[in-house]
């Protein structure tokens, strides 16, 4: 019988793989990749224009951040959807879902603005919030892949391909309106038509193309050497899952709240659609450019920093946001810009720590509710940002949100500390 060679034996599984692992991770980002640019334009419609079209339908701007609730609640529940069934199926299926629902829901939006049926328009947004929960999972197909201390930056680059879909859809406000007046339709559904076909086309490009599948791949697959260790990552580099879980919650409230009725806040002073379109795509492409940053600083500084960088961030962004005239464009983009770097490295850093705290067995299922939990606050964020501002104003709502985002810097040193004390 023969023998194995000593260099079979001394080569490990992972390592001969390796070559052919990660020909398929490049596949995966590259078609994830296309996706996300896709799925980034979808995204545009409903933070730019959901709240300005209910209060059309409502004549009442207390209520503009109802939307923005409801898209986010419905994001909450397809979040948990689809990471059951990324758990029992794969990521292709689960995604794919996300992205044909959130399509359903943008046909939905269009015929209720035609009905002018505000029920209808609600319904249908709740349906639009799949599009938003598949396109954040799609971070988590990035790293199935990947080696642990290289996650980081496997989920931003997926994260970082929205940018030009999340900044072109915004700009895109004006002829989206034009197209949809001439089809006899409400100026404010144009966006909502190009949600639909870009949703649709994210969804067949992840079904035509994402095979092999990366999370059934990386059950076949023997442990990466690293991947024990990788489970005492988070504890070396800070904060544990509760407190990857609390970046993630936090950074999304504050960021849909303020992000939600700054459009509303700049209209009340004056400015037009194109000028609030043009801030929502500025604010758009800060929450998503800086992910190869973040991804880089998180694989190299640990989560403590980042988690402490996060949350001095978005207290700036709260800061900026309330001293800003409302006349004053530059201040109030400055505001946005800001908001949306903090939330990028909340992100990120989030991300980081849910992924290297769980088990590839119960990877994905983890990460559904805990994207269910980030989806909740962005519901709460957007409903409670238009009853405060209407109860007090902008710069109240933008202050407490910074506030309460810094909430994250103490339990993140906590966490720290007691790690250090354990090691």
């Amino acid at each position: 019988m023969a023998q194995p060679s000593r260099a079979s034996i001394r080569t490990p599984p992972t390592a001969a793989l390796a070559p052919a692992i990660s020909a398929v991770q490049k596949r995966t980002l590259t078609v994830l990749l296309v996706s996300q640019v896709l799925s980034g334009a979808g995204l545009a419609a409903g933070v730019t224009v959901a709240g300005l079209l209910a209060g059309q339908m409502l004549h009442n701007t207390s209520l503009s951040g109802l939307p923005i609730a409801l898209l986010t609640a419905g994001s909450a529940s397809a979040a948990l959807v689809i990471g059951r069934l990324s758990q029992r199926h794969g990521r292709r299926p689960g995604l794919a879902a996300g992205y044909l629902t959130g399509a359903l829901g943008g046909v939905g939006v269009v015929v209720a603005a035609a009905l002018d049926s505000p029920v209808l328009l609600f319904a249908s947004l709740f349906l639009y919030g799949a599009g938003t929960a598949s396109n954040l999972q799609a971070r988590y197909a990035g790293a199935d892949l990947a080696a642990p201390h290289q996650r980081a930056r496997a989920t931003s680059t997926v994260i970082v391909a929205t940018t030009a879909g999340g900044i072109a859809g915004p700009l895109l406000t004006t002829p989206a309106g034009h197209l949809a007046t001439t089809l006899h339709l409400p100026g404010l559904t144009g966006l909502f038509l190009l949600a639909t076909a870009a949703f649709t086309l994210a969804a067949l490009t992840l079904l035509l193309w994402l095979r092999p599948d990366p999370l059934v791949l990386a059950r076949t697959l023997p442990p990466a050497p690293e991947e024990s260790a990788s489970a005492d990552a988070p504890s070396r580099s800070g904060p544990g899952l509760l407190v990857g879980v609390m970046v993630l919650v936090l950074s999304q409230l504050v960021m849909v709240a303020v992000m939600t009725m700054t459009p509303v806040h700049m209209h009340a002073h004056g400015f037009n659609t194109a000028a609030s379109g043009l801030v929502i795509a500025v604010h758009t492409g800060s929450m998503y450019l800086p992910s190869p940053l973040a991804g880089r600083l998180v694989d190299r500084f640990g989560a403590t920093a980042m988690s402490l960088v996060t949350a001095g961030i978005l207290l700036a962004a709260g800061v900026v946001a309330a001293l800003a005239p409302g006349h004053s464009l530059v201040l109030i983009t400055l505001a946005l810009v800001l908001l949306g770097v903090g939330w990028n490295f909340g992100l990120v850093t989030g991300t980081a720590i849910v992924t290297n705290s769980t088990p590839l067995a119960s990877r994905a299922k983890v990460q559904g509710l805990v994207d269910v939990a980030v989806a909740v606050a962005g519901a709460v964020g957007g409903l409670a940002s238009g009853i405060v501002v209407a109860a007090t104003s902008y710069p109240i709502l933008a202050v407490l949100c910074g506030a309460l985002a810094f909430a994250a810097a103490p339990a993140a040193i906590v966490a720290a500390r007691k790690s250090s004390a354990r090691a």
